[in-house]
């Protein structure tokens, strides 16, 4: 078992690791159970302090039985930008090492007390956003489905109603993924073959993409 883990937000972004670790070669992190559950309603607005603290008091306790050596916490930038989410992850390391602090993604930091070390990445394109939006970023296949999306965001517009630009990418990746990317017969069975897990084992991702370069740093660090 790796000695290395990973904290995500949600079972998407754990989807979305674990195909970009297999397209690496990469098996020395093992990520954790998710932070927020997909009915987890503290977690619908972006993710809270107290929910990350009480992950990182559980892998406290959990860091000599599980000879836990390396700690990485991934979060998305949503709207708040890589220096407040850092700046959330520092909060919330005092529940467990009062003296950690971290300045800047993908840079391993060492806890004297738990004989840890500690790192952090902030998914994002150009220092905002989330998963969905480095999705939309990435993908490699035609999306006449989705794009058609934004002339119903238009047509929203136009009727003085708006929708989230997170919300919007969440729309845009599901119905890239269930419409532009899986077959009529795929279709019948869409819970299961055209759902998040199951997206993400297909090819329809462009995992050479830039945006992704420093996701990539953060995960050869282990």
């Amino acid at each position: 078992m790796s000695r290395n883990i990973l904290i995500v937000e949600s079972e998407n972004d754990q989807y979305f690791i674990e195909s970009l670790k297999d397209y690496l070669n990469i098996y020395d992190v093992n990520i954790d159970t998710p932070i927020c559950t997909i009915d987890d309603y503290e977690c619908l607005s972006g993710l809270s302090k107290v929910k990350l603290e009480a992950k990182l008091q559980e892998l406290k306790i959990e860091i000599e039985k599980r000879g836990i050596e390396k700690i990485g916490i991934l979060l998305d930038a949503d709207n708040e930008g890589i220096a407040k989410r850092i700046e959330l992850i520092n909060e919330a390391l005092k529940v467990i090492d009062k003296d950690l602090n971290l300045t800047r993604c993908n840079h391993f930091i060492k806890s004297e007390s738990l004989e840890i070390e500690i790192a952090c990445y902030i998914t994002n394109v150009e220092g905002y956003g989330e998963l969905e939006t480095v999705l939309k970023t990435i993908k490699s296949k035609d999306s006449p489905f989705a794009d058609c999306l934004y002339e119903w965001k238009k047509c929203l517009e136009e009727r003085s109603q708006t929708i989230k630009d997170k919300d919007f990418d969440k729309f845009w990746v599901n119905t890239y993924q269930r419409f532009d990317c899986c077959t009529k017969k795929e279709q019948k069975q869409a819970g299961r073959k055209c759902n998040p897990e199951a997206s993400m084992k297909k090819d329809i991702w462009n995992f050479e993409h830039s945006v992704l370069d420093g996701l990539k740093e953060f995960l050869k660090l282990f």
